[in-house]
């Protein structure tokens, strides 16, 4: 009897964790019209519906009695204010602690204006700023309702996760003109599905993409191709919430699109195709064997600094500002205002990144901003093809993300982009290296 209690003791611990999930969704449509989000230029408003947007919400407990809370949102982005603000209520209403709440939006471009996302894009009227606010509160009210209902739903569940793969992402960096069409045209067409089953009830269906949701430009609010695939998985998978994740999107849209057009069926019916397309990409992997997830989910989370070029020097603003207008005019605003109230421009900017992992198989790497497809690409190479799952569009929109191959290559995602997000230049070189180095500190606090 001794020898076999021995035994017993000597044999190692079980890896799986009994699952508790819970899922809920709030509908995020304004009810009236609202600025929209997503492109630069003349304020545009928005005129109707195509169809709602939403807030949606997966709540994980596992056998440690450790909670985590990944929320998708319809919306183009998020700011550091909003994060403060959802992230506070998280902990002090729920207990949810910081790393362990992931918030990714799909970066729709269909969706109204929030807060001081994207601030520079736009120039409102008092009255348009007005509505902007209104939106903005019952969006805050939405987050602590919807990840209060996933908590509140919380039931005994299983987890598994399997890859796809859809083509609809198209490197945009090489249809800029004939003299893009050298550069690299790399994609991720990976779709990464996790499924959370009670019994036999698919309850949510938690799928992603490497692609920007701008398939639509109108004056309509929808969620694009993204939205179109979620309201497909819902009617497929009655009774289920489906979640779309944005990846590692920031070189890529779906091509091609149709544009200019506010109510041409035209664009919405190939905005609605795209996003079958992709929809049955995750019916084909629910439908075949899946990999169980085990627990628990360990989390992580850091932040690094990516470093700047120098700026503009402030004579030269000076010197250009009376010759320019709408959002250039704001961006040269906002440096001089920088040197005149800071002494300068900012030479860095924060990032943060997130690490979730599942027992000892699986792993979410959550970047921030509009990170280019090279680091999915990267981390699933470095950290397993079929056991990682990177994204970004996490926590402040920030800015794009190039890689050190895109920002040598230049263009859009690695020079000139930057301004817009009120930064005074490009990143220095060592961008790439700063991120993959986090990564790697997370991913060792974690295993």
């Amino acid at each position: 009897m001794k020898l076999l209690c021995l035994a017993l003791l000597l044999l190692p611990l079980p890896l799986s964790a009994a699952w508790q999930a819970g899922v809920a969704k709030a509908d995020i449509t304004p009810a009236e019209p609202v600025p929209l989000a997503g492109y630069g230029g003349k304020t545009r408003m928005s005129q109707r519906v195509e169809h709602p947007i939403w807030l949606k919400a997966l709540a994980l407990k596992d056998d440690t009695g450790a909670t985590s809370v990944l929320v998708t949102a319809d919306l183009v982005g998020l700011s550091d204010k909003m994060i403060a603000v959802i992230a506070k209520a998280a902990l002090e209403k729920h207990g949810i602690p910081r790393e362990r709440l992931i918030l990714n939006t799909s970066h729709n471009h269909s969706c109204p204006v929030t807060e001081d996302v994207l601030w520079l894009y736009y120039e409102f009227t008092p009255e348009e700023a007005a509505v902007k606010d209104r939106y903005t509160a019952s969006v805050y009210a939405k987050y602590e309702e919807v990840i209060g209902a996933a908590l509140t739903s919380l039931a005994p569940a299983d987890l598994a996760f399997e890859q796809g793969l859809a083509g609809v992402a198209v490197n945009r960096r090489r249809s800029r003109g004939p003299e893009s069409r050298s550069l690299g045209g790399q994609v991720d067409q990976d779709v990464p599905v996790i499924t959370v089953k009670s019994g036999s009830d698919l309850k949510a269906i938690v799928f992603g993409y490497s692609c920007h949701t701008t398939a639509l430009g109108g004056l309509s609010i929808n969620g694009d191709y993204a939205g179109f695939a979620q309201l497909e998985l819902e009617k497929s998978f009655p009774g289920s919430v489906a979640m779309f994740v944005q990846n590692c999107g920031g070189d890529a849209n779906p091509l091609p699109r149709i544009r200019g057009k506010d109510k041409d069926t035209e664009a919405t019916d190939l905005a609605r195709m795209y996003g079958n397309i992709l929809a049955e990409g995750v019916r084909q992997v629910v439908a075949n064997k899946m990999t169980p997830l085990n627990g628990p989910i360990r989390a992580a989370m850091g932040e690094t600094e990516l470093l700047l070029q120098p700026g503009i020097p402030l004579a030269e603003l000076k010197e250009r500002l009376p010759n320019l207008t709408g959002m250039p005019k704001r961006e040269f605003e906002h440096f001089i205002c920088q040197y005149e109230t800071l002494g300068s421009p900012p030479d860095r900017v924060k990032y943060p990144v997130q690490v979730w992992r599942f027992g000892t198989g699986f792993q979410f790497i959550a970047l921030t901003g509009e990170t280019v497809v090279d680091y999915s690409l990267k981390f699933k190479a470095s950290y397993g093809w079929n056991s990682t799952w990177v994204f970004g569009y996490n926590n402040d929109l920030t800015s794009y993300i190039p890689s050190l191959r895109v920002l040598k290559e230049g263009g859009y995602e690695g020079i000139t982009g930057m301004f817009e997000y009120g930064h005074r230049a490009p990143y220095t070189e060592t961008v790439e290296e700063l991120i993959t180095t986090k990564v790697g500190e997370l991913m060792q606090q974690v295993r």
